[in-house]
């Protein structure tokens, strides 16, 4: 049961937030440019990525389950440090923040800057742009519903936490018509950095052959650590960025 809520709290939030940087640049192009190509583009790369699922995901299940959870969480743990390691940098004042109302305003000024297409033909920009950006952001995702699920045997459950995220983000989208500048970004990219980072450990572990104490509830324990590590850090960055700037740091 404990396992089953961290795998969808950390695909839901880990989905949600690579939807928040797929949408900022589809508004920005569709508002700039027009919705037809643009939509054209993201329905593309949502079938590209469906059919990389479909693929993949059953091909996972043929695999040694001591194996995959072994690479699964090797996999894991280098992303998640990853997404930790940036936000400790960012909330320690090391990295700027990122701004998602920058970024809109940069994405349309590029997709104005663009030449249009002539008469009713194709807007390849638009397309090529949307279908980039929601290709990329879903492959991150779709690498952690198959990791998260495969390894735990838990596919449905993985997607389905992904999909409501999608689904969550795009439906605000289409009340604001605007970015999502709002959103605590960095603080989601902090705890699923911290979850990505438990059950790689966690995973990796048990596909080496550990034997947790308390099975899954050694996932809350990694979970604390990581927090607590990660807490520290901040705390140590920004008293070394005070000390050297006593200025607050500006995004």
């Amino acid at each position: 049961m404990t396992s089953s809520v961290l795998l969808f709290l950390g695909t839901f939030l880990a989905s949600a937030v690579e939807a928040v940087e797929a949408l900022t640049v589809v508004l920005a192009v569709g508002i700039v440019r027009g919705w037809r190509s643009t939509l054209a583009g993201v329905a593309a790369a949502v079938v590209v990525l469906a059919a990389i699922v479909a693929a993949l995901g059953p091909a996972l299940q043929h695999i040694p389950i001591s194996t995959l959870r072994f690479v699964v969480g090797a996999l894991l743990l280098a992303f998640g440090l990853q997404w930790l390691r940036k936000a400790v940098l960012r909330a320690g004042g090391f990295k700027p923040l990122h701004d998602e109302s920058e970024a809109f305003a940069s994405e349309r000024e590029q997709a104005g800057a663009a030449a249009s297409a002539k008469g009713g033909r194709t807007d390849w920009y638009s397309f090529t742009v949307a279908f980039k950006s929601v290709l990329l952001e879903g492959l991150e995702v779709a690498f952690i519903v198959l990791g998260f699920g495969s390894a735990q045997g838990k596919l449905g459950l993985a997607a389905a936490a992904a999909a409501a995220a999608v689904a969550v983000v795009v439906a605000v989208g289409f009340v604001v018509r605007g970015p999502l500048a709002r959103v605590p970004e960095n603080t989601l990219k902090f705890v699923v950095g911290v979850l990505l980072t438990s059950f790689g450990i966690f995973w990796g572990g048990e596909g080496a052959g550990v034997a947790w104490p308390g099975s899954d509830l050694a996932i809350l324990a990694l979970v604390g650590f990581f927090a607590l590590v990660s807490v520290a850090l901040v705390r140590e960055l920004r008293r070394r960025r005070t000390a050297i700037d006593p200025a607050p740091a500006r995004a």
